[in-house]
C-alpha cells in the first residue's frame, strides 16, 4: 500500500510540474508587456573634426516594480541618453545604475514609473539543463516584440580582452538572435528570465544558429546585487604585443576608448580616443589615455583583473578615491578618480 501511495504521489507531482510548463504563445502573453525597447543616443568621436550623434536600438526587461530594467551592456555602454519604449507606446527616460562589460549586462532605472508596470521574474539559471526549450523576445532589426524559440545548446564561462574585470557566464542557444535582440530576455518554460541576450557567432553577419545570453544568476550577482558599478569608461585591455606597438612603458594596460560625459571617468578627467582601427580582429579607438596602474596594481594581464575589481568595489563602498597612473600623449601622469561623484 505504501509503495502504491508513493507511486501515485510521484505521478501526481510530475503531472503538477508538467502543468506549470507553458507553450510559447502562453509565455508571450504572460511576459510581453515586461519586455521593452532600449533607445540609446551616443556621440561618435572617431573623427575629431565633427561629432555625429548615433542612435542605437536594443531590448530589455523590467524586473522590479520600482522601475529596474536589465539589458546588455553594449547597448548602453557609451550612451549619453537612454529612453525606454513600452508596448503601450510611451517612452520614458532611464539612467544607467550599474554595468558589467565582461558579462555584457547593465541595470537601468526609469525616471518615473508608469501605471500598471509589468514585471518579469528572474529564475535560477543553475537549474537550467542543456536541451531545455527557451523563448526570446526582442526587436530584431527594429521589429519590436518579436518572439523566437529554441533550446539551450551549452553553457560557457570566459574572460575576454574587453572583459571589464569579471568572469562571464553565458548560455548558448539555437534560438534566432539578430541586431536589436541584444539585451532582450531569455525565458524558461515557466515564463521566468534565465538570461539576457548578448551576441552571436557569425561569418555572414546574420544569425547562423549560435547565440549567447548572460545567465540570470551571474547577471543578478554582478549588477542587480550591487557587485558591479558604472564608470562610464569603455576600455580595451592591451596584451604585450599591442602595448609594444603603442609604445606603452609596460607589457599591458587598459586603453580608454570612450568616456561618457558626466560619468565618474569623465569627472576624473580621463580622455577617450578619436582614431578607429582594427586590432587583433577587433575594432578599437586609439588616441585616448592608457591606464597603467590602479592603486599601484599594474594592469599587465587578465590575471590581475579580479584583484583590481575588488579594489574598485572597495573604493565605491568606502567612498575612497582611486589613484591611477596613466599614459597621455606619450607622457606618464597620475590622476585621482572618485566613483561616488
Amino acid at each position: 500500500m505504501l509503495l502504491s501511495f508513493l507511486t501515485v504521489l510521484a505521478i501526481g507531482l510530475q503531472f503538477a510540474m508538467a502543468q506549470t510548463s507553458l507553450e510559447p504563445a502562453e509565455i508571450y502573453l504572460k511576459v510581453n508587456d515586461a519586455v521593452v525597447e532600449i533607445i540609446s543616443n551616443s556621440k561618435d568621436r572617431s573623427n575629431p573634426e565633427y561629432t555625429v550623434y548615433e542612435e542605437g536600438l536594443g531590448s530589455g526587461v523590467v524586473i522590479s516594480e520600482d522601475g529596474l530594467i536589465l539589458t546588455a551592456a553594449h547597448v548602453v555602454q557609451t550612451a549619453e541618453k537612454v529612453k525606454i519604449k513600452f508596448t503601450f507606446g510611451k517612452e520614458i527616460p532611464a539612467k544607467i545604475i550599474r554595468l558589467s562589460k565582461g558579462a555584457d549586462v547593465a541595470l537601468l532605472k526609469l525616471a518615473w514609473i508608469p501605471e500598471d508596470l509589468a514585471v518579469a521574474e528572474l529564475a535560477d539559471s543553475d537549474e537550467v539543463k542543456i536541451g531545455e526549450k527557451i523563448c526570446i523576445i526582442g526587436a530584431p532589426y527594429g521589429l519590436s516584440h518579436s518572439l523566437s524559440v529554441g533550446h539551450i545548446s551549452g553553457k560557457h564561462q570566459e574572460i575576454n580582452m574587453t572583459s571589464g574585470f569579471v568572469r562571464a557566464e553565458f548560455f548558448q542557444t539555437d534560438a534566432a538572435i539578430n541586431h536589436g535582440n541584444s539585451g532582450g530576455p531569455m525565458f524558461n518554460s515557466n515564463g521566468n528570465v534565465i538570461g539576457i541576450v548578448s551576441s552571436i557567432l557569425t561569418e555572414s553577419g546574420g544569425f547562423e544558429g549560435i547565440g549567447f545570453a548572460a545567465t540570470s544568476n551571474v547577471t543578478k550577482k554582478l549588477v542587480v546585487d550591487e557587485n558591479s558599478l558604472y564608470t562610464g569608461l569603455d576600455g580595451y585591455l592591451l596584451d604585450e604585443a599591442s602595448a609594444y606597438l603603442l609604445n606603452v612603458p609596460q607589457s599591458g594596460g587598459l586603453l580608454v576608448q570612450r568616456v561618457v560625459p558626466l560619468s565618474p571617468a569623465d569627472f576624473a578627467g580621463l580622455k577617450g580616443g578619436n582614431v578607429a582601427i582594427e586590432l587583433n580582429e577587433e575594432k578599437i579607438i586609439l588616441g585616448g589615455d592608457v591606464i597603467l596602474r590602479v592603486n599601484g596594481i599594474k594592469l599587465e594581464s587578465v590575471d590581475v583583473l579580479e584583484e583590481v575589481v575588488r579594489i574598485v568595489q572597495k573604493s565605491k563602498k568606502t567612498n575612497s578615491p582611486l589613484e591611477l597612473e596613466i599614459v597621455r600623449g606619450g607622457k606618464t601622469e597620475n590622476i585621482t578618480i572618485q566613483l561616488n561623484k
